[in-house]
């Protein structure tokens, strides 16, 4: 990744941003379009790479090991590897990404109550989720 310029405009109005709403703050962690999805499917357990990459079939590997690694860098999941050929990297939710859980479960819900039809399957399967 290319690094932020911390004087920048765009930097500066954020960080002002954070201060007057939280919201702000969340969607610096887990906005965008792939990153609720790849915690969402998280919330299940441990997965590896290919786990996840079977689970969100339309995201490209540049794009899921982009995301897998902001969201490490954020401290919302962990990444485990184990020094064996071929390598065994798991991925799982930290502390901070399992709070996530309600807002995750809210999100789901509110997307089959407006509309969003292909999402019943995994609010049926949010119960089998471990706390």
């Amino acid at each position: 990744m290319t690094a932020i310029k911390k004087t920048s405009v765009i930097q500066e109005n954020k960080s002002n941003a954070f201060v007057a709403c939280p919201v702000t703050f969340v969607m610096e962690k887990i906005g965008g379009y792939w990153k609720p999805i790849i915690l969402f499917n998280l919330l299940s357990g441990t997965k590896r790479y290919n786990e996840l990459k079977r689970s969100i079939p339309a995201i490209t590997e540049k794009v899921l090991i982009q995301q897998l690694k902001q969201l490490e860098t954020d401290g919302l999941i962990i990444r485990k590897s184990k020094p064996v050929v071929p390598p065994y990297v798991t991925y799982e939710l930290s502390k901070q990404g399992k709070a996530l859980r309600p807002v995750l479960f809210s999100m789901a819900e509110w997307a089959v109550k407006n509309g969003g039809k292909q999402s019943r399957q995994f609010v049926k399967q949010m119960a089998d989720f471990p706390e």
